[in-house]
């Protein structure tokens, strides 16, 4: 496929160029572009293509916005009121329930890696059967938000875009048809949180941000919005004078709550920008500037938003997938890096850090390089007897020390399981070849 950021200008200099093409995509644009591009264009979703002449002249107004004036100018001072902020949580949260009980070798049950193997996509099937109980009926994930520094601060669910395109992309591994059934129903809520041309914001009282935007585009990649580019100026816009990309999207008509915290050019949502846009000059300099942080060791304390190194390596390792050719040369730091964080277990940690570990080696072709039995027990052995696996802290601004504000942490169950079974589909692959 080509490059999205050249779609649409592509087809208008193909359409000026080869008048067989242009009446075709005149007549049939979802076709036309299916045969140039081979990508079946979401469906639901009118594409109209016009040509203007020395007396026909179009003018395309952008669509109205999903909110009204005075719920956009609520969203701007929204902060600073207690009764706005519960708009975007949903209550009650739970408690933290602990981890399933402790397992060695998994009842010491596989011998074989064929027999792990067949273990592990029974395991799989269950964190399904677990997802599919978890996600709301309109496709939404669940997340949720937490202190880290006091467990007596009131726990509240949410429901943010980001949340659910970082879980569907997760999911991206596995082809059950239950995985697909809700990467299907995500889909949808992305597009109904999305806003024009393209873009996502974690709460209604922040800003849009680039984060929530790249992984929202990769997992609706066909949406006609998404494809053809509409928000790539808006992205491309959105760099620092050394063309890193910033976090936040900001405007005159925007909340600007985060400002007096902000850190930008995080190295994570420079990854994601990389794997959304690919390989080329814009995306150059931010990809430099990933290199070298990841040659010279400074990945630590890096992101604001991901203390754990190990997602920023997944992220990273992603976008190398996701962008070939750029990052092809980190691969192998990548893989030394992430692999000098095991323990004596074989294990990187706590089980999301092991999931993530686990698919970032394979994104850069070396997780033979780990001890994938030992891994792929390590990850079974911590799913619940319901199919999950257990709420850990997955991102949020650890930076912060006071207050209700301060050490804020985001996860759930629900996310931890898409992780898991992504890293075992990719064991599974590995353990059978």
């Amino acid at each position: 496929m080509k490059n999205p950021v050249d779609a649409a200008d592509f087809l208008v200099s193909r359409a000026g160029e080869d008048s067989e093409f242009r009446e075709r995509l005149l007549a049939n644009p979802r076709a036309a572009i299916k045969e140039e591009f081979g990508v079946m264009l979401a469906e639901g979703h009118e594409i109209h293509v016009h040509e203007e002449t020395p007396e026909e002249t179009h003018v395309v107004l952008p669509p109205r916005s999903k909110l009204s004036r005075e719920e956009r100018e609520e969203a701007k001072t929204g902060a600073s009121s207690l009764e706005f902020l519960r708009k975007t949580l949903h209550d009650p949260a739970p408690p933290l329930r602990p981890p399933a009980p402790e397992r060695t070798g998994y009842g010491g049950k596989p011998a074989t890696s064929e027999a792990l193997a067949t273990v592990a996509r029974e395991s799989i099937r269950r964190g399904l059967l677990f997802l599919e109980s978890a996600i709301d009926e309109n496709g939404a994930w669940h997340c949720i938000r937490f202190n880290t520094a006091d467990p007596d601060i009131p726990r509240h669910y949410e429901r943010p875009p980001f949340v659910s395109a970082y879980c569907a992309l997760a999911l991206e591994a596995c082809d059950e048809a239950r995985a697909r059934a809700i990467r299907a129903a995500t889909g949808a809520y992305l597009i109904e949180t999305m806003e024009y041309p393209g873009l996502w914001r974690y709460y209604r009282h922040l800003p849009q941000d680039l984060d929530s935007t790249t992984l929202c585009s990769l997992a609706i990649d066909t949406h006609p919005w998404i494809f053809l580019g509409r928000n790539i100026p808006k992205i491309l816009a959105n760099r620092d004078e050394e063309g890193r990309f910033l976090t936040w999207v900001l405007a005159e008509d925007e909340p600007d709550v985060v400002s007096r915290f902000r850190i930008e050019a995080d190295p994570v949502v420079n990854a994601n920008v990389i794997a959304c846009l690919g390989d080329g000059p814009q995306t150059g300099d931010a990809r430099r500037w990933l290199e070298t942080l990841v040659a010279e060791g400074r990945l630590e304390g890096s992101s604001k938003w991901y203390p754990d190194t190990v997602a920023i390596y997944y992220a990273i390792a992603r976008a190398t997938v996701r962008a070939r050719p750029a990052l092809e040369r980190l691969r192998p730091i990548l893989a030394d890096r992430i692999l000098e964080l095991r323990d004596e277990a074989a294990q990187f940690g706590n089980v999301l850090q092991t999931a993530q570990a686990v698919s970032a080696l394979y994104n850069i072709g070396s997780l033979e390089r780990g001890d994938v039995r030992r891994l792929a027990d390590g990850v079974i052995s911590a799913q619940r007897d319901d199919g999950s696996w257990p709420e850990l802290l997955a991102f949020g601004d650890q930076s912060l020390k006071w207050g209700t504000v301060g050490q804020i942490g985001h996860g759930s169950e629900s996310v931890t399981t898409a992780f898991c079974i992504e890293a075992l589909e990719r064991l599974v692959e590995v353990l059978r070849a």
